[in-house]
């Protein structure tokens, strides 16, 4: 794997999964993530997100170390909770971070005190994440990075009261979106939420942001359709710049 200095814990597992080549996607968000900026991600369906997001937790936290968890990832429901819980496992294994997911129909007492014991990362639904950090008051020192999937989609559902609920909880974080599409909606709450972004967009066309921040950086990315089943992501498009 072509990943500027990636973890060789995490480069043992990706290798052993059959995962030996990164796609665009993920070579081109990679030292951003790394480096602790916050981001708007343009990622559409079979582009390898979930992957990417996965890849750059483990690269982040790299081994278990505290009580409190140090990364949050919201999604939409039961079924992503699940699938990022399973990609967790898969690559995870040689660094024994702890794993949890919660979703609305998950039993609240034994979420908290599994999350008691000690957990790395802590995977959720934005409507019972809230419940929980209104009601259990955990220690959101430890938080290393904040990550919004398929946000677009969260914020469709009216859930960007909610998501701003967490983050105003939670001081200095990395804060990353990873959406199908950058709407108006994705941009006001990353404008509200985030310190100077980056954005990442998928789209031939240029998009144009409102943000009045000049200081903000917007990268394109112009897919071409390749498919490489060795690739992070079975249906991975590639991607390359365009000004």
């Amino acid at each position: 794997m072509q990943l500027k200095k990636i973890n060789e814990r995490l480069q043992q597992r990706l290798i052993a999964q059959g995962l030996t080549e990164a796609n665009e996607l993920q070579r081109e968000t990679f030292s951003t993530i790394k480096s602790g900026a916050d981001a708007v991600i343009q990622s559409p369906k079979s582009s390898g997100k979930t992957t990417t997001i996965v890849i750059n937790v483990i690269q982040r936290l790299v081994k278990p170390t505290e009580e409190s968890p140090r990364a949050l990832i919201m999604v939409e429901d039961k079924p992503q909770v699940l699938e990022m819980l399973d990609l967790f496992n898969q690559l995870g294994k040689n660094n024994d971070l702890r794993v949890y997911g919660v979703h609305d129909k998950s039993d609240l007492d034994e979420d908290k005190n599994k999350i008691s014991l000690g957990i790395d990362v802590l995977i959720g639904t934005p409507n019972k994440l809230n419940i929980m950090f209104s009601t259990a008051g955990y220690n959101v020192n430890r938080l290393q990075m904040v990550i919004v999937d398929d946000a677009d989609i969260l914020l469709k559902y009216r859930l960007d009261a909610v998501i701003k609920r967490i983050s105003d909880s939670i001081a200095k974080v990395q804060r990353l979106f990873f959406c199908s599409e950058i709407t108006e909606k994705v941009e006001f709450l990353a404008e509200k939420i985030m310190i100077d972004p980056f954005f990442f967009f998928d789209s031939i066309s240029p998009i144009i942001l409102s943000l009045s921040n000049a200081s903000r950086i917007t990268v394109l990315l112009t897919p071409s359709i390749s498919v490489n089943s060795n690739s992070f992501g079975m249906e991975s498009p590639t991607f390359s710049f365009c000004s």
